[in-house]
């Protein structure tokens, strides 16, 4: 099934101050818009997305948007919300299944809420999230201190509307199309139930807020807060024989000494232990499946740039590496002079401070191969971090 996830971010959203549109201002060091739509990103049913924002943004949205694992295109917005909408509808492929459509402002959208709401539009031909009301529901009529009660609505009948909203595609379709003909609507679910289609209502969450005012903006910094960041800790080995003819290498530093580490690639014991530490801190695996030695292109590679392009691979994985610590046990030579080097080429590589680096040399003390400067190994820990 192939389903598409429309993004709205096409308003100024202009009632939380300031002059920064209230989809690009950011808390936890990301953007209302980059974690909306990193939630569909991540989502498995999820194959592709369409970014709307402002006409002046869509130039550079695919910057604001940042990097992606599905497809994403950037549509220019209209005056209205359904018109914005129908702008990107405009650009779904015709093999489309199923289309959500979802409010930038939603930050803290769910995978099970996504997953809900694309189930009941495959079955049901549209679907809305919704949370039934807990309080008694007033209708008044009159204004400022003139108002009146008129009604107590049965709560059980009533539900805040959430987004995704999702749809089969021939249902939003005739939801666009009657919009586009002066009709009003606040969201597609209005405009597919005049259409005559029938919207059915999938669990939302609480959680699922909309980021509307100052308040707004700040309750979802104290629940960014809340849900805290988890940590993940991952350790790292790595061993190799020491003989003659070959350069030591540790931490793409050149060591001189009268021998250096047996490998495939460099054998940089530090880098090596180093990838492991933060490819199991995210649970990607070991270095061995990334970069086999039954592979030709990782002869003689540098490991630091393998390590690089392992620091990268998390970040895609939306992790953040806090800090390093290494040890290597190396009976001589003495590493001492060259530890501030090995943890500048160590921070390039995994793109953080030197601070957040350390590296300590230590010796066997004479026993087994280590001790007799027959091997050298390295012990790495690692923390990452992910939102």
């Amino acid at each position: 099934m192939h389903v598409t996830a429309i993004i709205a971010a096409g308003g100024a959203g202009r009632r939380v101050g300031g002059t920064i549109p209230k989809q690009l201002l950011e808390f936890g060091g990301r953007s209302l818009l980059a974690r909306s739509v990193a939630a569909f990103d991540t989502h498995p049913s999820i194959s592709d997305l369409i970014v709307v924002l402002p006409p002046e943004l869509a130039e550079t949205g695919r910057t604001l948007v940042g990097e992606t694992r599905r497809p994403v295109r950037i549509v220019a917005g209209g005056p209205r919300r359904q018109d914005s909408v129908a702008n990107a509808f405009d650009v779904v492929t015709s093999t489309a299944d199923v289309v959500l459509v979802h409010d930038a402002a939603r930050p803290f959208v769910s995978s099970d809420v996504i997953s809900r709401a694309i189930a009941g539009a495959a079955e049901h031909g549209a679907a809305i999230a919704a949370v039934p009301v807990s309080d008694t529901v007033k209708r008044v009529i009159g204004h400022s201190d003139a108002e009146v009660i008129v009604e107590t609505l049965p709560r059980e009948s009533i539900y805040l509307a959430q987004t995704p909203q999702a749809f089969r595609r021939d249902v939003l379709r005739d939801a666009v199309a009657l919009g586009r003909t002066g009709v009003d609507a606040t969201d597609e679910a209005a405009l597919a139930e005049r259409a005559g289609h029938q919207v059915r209502v999938v669990n939302g969450d609480p959680a699922n807020v909309k980021i509307t005012t100052v308040a707004d903006l700040k309750m979802a910094q104290r629940t960014a807060t809340e849900i805290g960041i988890q940590g993940r800790v991952g350790t790292g080995y790595d061993l190799h024989r020491l003989v003659p003819g070959r350069p030591l290498i540790l931490g793409g530093v050149d060591v001189p000494a009268p021998v250096g580490a047996q490998g495939y690639s460099d054998a940089d014991v530090v880098c090596h232990a180093t990838t492991d530490a933060v490819l199991g801190a995210a649970c990607l695996g070991d270095i061995g499946r990334h970069f086999p030695d039954t592979d030709a292109r990782w002869k003689d590679a540098s490991s630091i740039d393998l390590l690089r392009s392992v620091a990268k691979k998390v970040r895609d994985e939306q992790f953040t590496i806090v800090n390093v610590d290494v040890v290597v046990i190396l009976e001589s030579p003495k590493i001492a002079p060259f530890l501030d080097r090995i943890r500048e080429g160590l921070a390039k590589a995994l793109d953080i401070e030197i601070e957040c680096v350390s590296v300590k040399g230590k010796t066997n003390e004479g026993v087994d191969a280590l001790g007799r400067g027959e091997a050298i190994a390295a012990h790495a820990v690692a923390l990452l971090v992910r939102e």
